[in-house]
């Protein structure tokens, strides 16, 4: 048997290609929309795909089944409560499918979504009855299960899905075995969950001693409990979720498209008409120099994710990066179905050289400059783009807090005629929410080089939880 985990650290998303080494059949289960590491290791390993599987509709992420059906002909499979406008096999509770000597059957674990399944793995050499592994998509995570609250908005009731939730964690999950591992469709820094662990892979037993929510509780308790203090989810999810259940281009498809020159006058008029301009250098870089009206997303962080909190899935993306990071960046954006790239600028920030009328910069401070100002007479505004959590903890001294994913609806808290100094955890949000305040107007800015980290590391006080 070959099971072989695909893990994608910036969207914290695993996929799965399972296969029978001697019969050369495959499965993937929940791939990513750029489908190259498994065409490559099923090359390698001579395996023909013939099943693309979700495990529901991810709201995170667009998943790769159609490019896997175009690619190999791989046959898409669905919980059979799925509504989707592609041809798919449904997959019902006990049907199996046979890869030679490798077995999966299918659960159905509805909770985190109504067509949620659960794949159950048996390497039929070792045992027919007892399974090596479970694919629990995002129903069951290491210390952690489902958030049943995604599709409020389509009228369906989170506590409905956290009822059918424990069903299915009391009734299938938690029946299996103590040995059987448990690979999930995500890990630590998913929205999916509010407590997902870092581990990527764990077992039964593991889980049922240190899973919260996999304590003795009684069903109302459980649903109160998952219901609770969950994180806002960003955007971009319902968009996503409705992409997976569509006939929509292929990721190459999207990239032959989008993946064009634009000189400056081109940009340009793009921005003039309503276009949104993407810088994905990092901070340093961005604040040194940048286009005017442009924002800024790093490359190096959780860029997709954040891409989708901050832009408009509808309107067109320009694209400015560094001449060999257009291409990923591209990509990285059509990960979360952000299709509307229409091209990235030729050359780079050096096509404004002949334009510094067109270019800004964005001051940046030490913790120790920041300090020294707020013991003068002229205190600026300090924000703080942390999460309401992260400020609770821990904070600066009278900083208002305004989370990054909430900055644009509430501009309006921000004073227009005194200096804000704009800070995060380490400086990646901050730069973010420095460059969509410059595009709304506030000139009087700055970004606290380092964040919180840099601000405790200078030993300089701050206010905590009492």
């Amino acid at each position: 048997m070959i099971l072989n985990q695909y893990y994608l650290g910036c969207l914290a998303q695993a996929s799965y290609l399972i296969a029978d080494e001697m019969t050369g059949d495959a499965v993937v289960v929940d791939p990513r929309r750029d489908i190259g590491q498994y065409l490559d290791d099923a090359g390698k390993l001579g395996l023909h795909i013939r099943y693309a599987i979700l495990t529901h509709f991810h709201a995170d992420f667009v998943a790769g089944h159609i490019e896997l059906k175009e690619a190999v002909g791989a046959r898409i499979g669905l919980g059979r409560l799925a509504q989707a406008d592609y041809e798919f096999v449904p997959l019902a509770d006990g049907q199996t499918i046979d890869l030679g000597s490798v077995r999966l059957r299918v659960l159905e674990t509805p909770g985190h979504t109504p067509e949620s399944i659960s794949i159950l793995v048996y390497d039929l050499g070792r045992s027919r009855s007892v399974p090596h592994a479970v694919l629990t998509g995002d129903t069951l995570f290491i210390g952690d299960v489902g958030r049943p609250d995604l599709m409020a908005a389509a009228g369906v009731s989170a506590t409905d899905l956290a009822g059918a939730l424990y069903d299915s964690l009391h009734r299938k999950l938690l029946t299996l075995p103590d040995e059987t591992l448990v690979y999930p469709a995500h890990g630590a820094g998913s929205m999916c969950g509010k407590n997902l662990g870092k581990e990527t892979v764990s077992t039964m037993g593991a889980q049922r001693r240190f899973n919260y929510a996999l304590q003795p509780l009684r069903r109302d308790e459980f649903v109160r409990l998952v219901t609770a203090d969950q994180p806002d989810a960003p955007q971009y999810f319902a968009h996503d979720a409705e992409l997976n259940r569509r006939k929509r281009p292929t990721l190459g498809a999207v990239l032959d498209r989008t993946l064009r020159p634009l000189a400056l006058g081109d940009l340009l008029r793009l921005k003039d008409t309503g276009g949104q301009l993407l810088d994905v250098r990092e901070a340093v870089e961005f604040e040194g120099a940048h286009m005017t009206g442009a924002v800024n997303v790093g490359l190096h962080g959780t860029f997709a994710s954040w891409c989708g909190t901050v832009l408009d899935h509808e309107r067109p993306i320009a694209i400015i990066a560094a001449p060999e990071r257009q291409q990923e960046a591209a990509l990285r954006l059509g990960r979360i179905g952000l299709d509307q790239v229409a091209g990235y600028l030729d050359g780079g920030m050096q096509a404004l050289e002949s334009r510094p009328d067109l270019v800004r910069h964005t001051e940046r401070v030490t913790a120790v400059e920041l300090s020294d100002e707020l013991a003068s007479g002229t205190r600026p505004f300090i924000l703080d783009v942390r999460t309401a959590g992260e400020y609770e903890e821990k904070r600066i001294e009278r900083g208002v807090n305004i989370p990054l994913n909430h900055l644009a609806e509430h501009v309006d808290r921000l004073p227009s005629n005194q200096r804000i100094v704009v800070h995060c955890a380490a400086g990646y949000r901050s730069a973010i929410a420095v460059s969509m305040l410059e595009c709304r107007g506030f000139e009087r800015l700055a970004d606290l080089i380092g964040g919180m980290a840099a601000w405790e590391s200078a030993k300089l006080p701050t206010a905590v939880r009492s």
